[in-house]
């Protein structure tokens, strides 16, 4: 009887998606709550505790996710309820008395779903609920605000941060300027402690690219942004640096001349320790800078405080480096510091040479 059921169900399902799908003016005032109901009772329930056939902590980077077995029917109860909402006869006035606050809340805690199908489904219905009902959107960057709290500095397990890292982006990306005060404080004390977190590498492409929408947005909050980002980077896990190394390079691309000289220092004090990283990744991934023709030229019009910091870990590392790769990398990075400035090159190899002599 259950699988009959189950089949009946479906097909239901299946004929409303196409029905909606296909026919105009079928959003009629009574389909709001009953939309809203049905997609209520197949979806929010109470998400399994996360698996590990071990009993061992779950660890997104390593673990295959648990999929929704009931998904075939989960699925189509998702397609209905956003063909429903991007129906051209969709009210969003009419369906704000069903789509309310309680109803956002139960949306985000299905986020936490560790079949990555249900997440992308709720990562586009929420998008459109954030489009389309302009009295959520505060409630729903509160909310995303809270779940951010709660994973940095209590539980630092939830399966959906990439995805409403995701919607996020798109979200900064349409900020009036000048920003209001609650959004910076959202970049300092939410985006960039998020970078500590230890599963970072599964959401760190979003979270930089939310990071660089920020300062594209408003230059001045770069100091701020890389003195953070300073003082989170890893000590010891070089995978991580990697990521970080790329994230860095990611601003120093929209950067603003007159904020890299606040930071330069700082920076390249950081830069010179990854050149020197006994990790060859670190190493190749610091150095791939020099190829960069902005950060080049950033370096070029800063030489005289820039290559003395650089200099002793380029110079040292030529010499000593284990990896052939990095020689040949710190060569080109020697040789581009000279074509740039010989007298004040020539300056740095002296003093060198006279600390080592001390």
């Amino acid at each position: 009887i259950d699988l009959k059921f189950k089949e009946v169900k479906r097909a239901g399902l299946n004929e409303m998606v196409e029905y909606i799908t296909h026919n105009r003016d079928v959003v009629t005032e009574a389909i709001y709550p009953e939309a809203v109901i049905m997609f209520s009772v197949n979806l929010f329930r109470t998400l399994p505790p996360s698996s590990n056939p071990t009993g061992a902590e779950f660890d997104p980077e390593e673990d295959e996710p648990t999929l929704e077995a009931a998904w075939p029917h989960l699925q189509l109860v998702y397609e209905f309820f956003l063909r429903f909402l991007e129906s051209p006869d969709f009210q969003p006035n009419v369906a704000k008395k069903y789509i309310d606050q309680k109803f956002v809340l139960s949306l985000l805690d299905l986020f936490d779903s560790e079949d990555p199908r249900e997440r992308d489904f709720l990562k586009t219905i929420l998008h459109r609920i954030y489009g389309k009902f302009l009295g959520l959107r505060a409630y729903v960057r509160r909310q995303i605000n809270n779940i951010f709290y709660r994973f940095i500095y209590e539980t630092e397990h939830h399966n959906g941060i990439a995805e409403l890292l995701e919607i996020l982006g798109s979200i900064i990306n349409g900020f009036a300027l000048p920003l209001k005060e609650e959004h910076k404080m959202f970049l300092i004390r939410v985006l960039l402690p998020l970078h500590k977190v230890k599963s970072l590498s599964v959401y760190h492409p979003q979270l930089a690219y939310c990071v660089v929408q920020f300062l594209e947005k408003d230059s001045s909050l770069t100091e701020p942004v890389i003195v953070g980002l300073l003082k989170f980077w890893p000590k010891t896990h070089s995978p991580k640096e990697v990521m970080f190394l790329n994230e860095l390079e990611e601003i120093l691309d929209v950067i603003e001349p007159s904020e890299f000289v606040k930071v330069m220092e700082p920076l390249f004090r950081q830069l010179a320790k990854c050149v020197s990283s006994p990790h060859f990744q670190v190493a190749e991934r610091a150095l791939y800078y020099w190829n960069n023709e902005y950060i080049m030229s950033l370096i070029s019009d800063n030489a005289a405080k820039i290559l003395p910091i650089m200099f002793p870990a380029l110079y040292k590392n030529s010499k000593s480096h284990w990896n052939k790769t990095i020689h040949g990398l710190i060569y080109n990075a020697l040789k581009l510091f000279m074509e740039m400035n010989q007298k004040l090159f020539d300056d740095c190899t002296q003093q060198y040479k006279a600390e080592k002599q001390k």
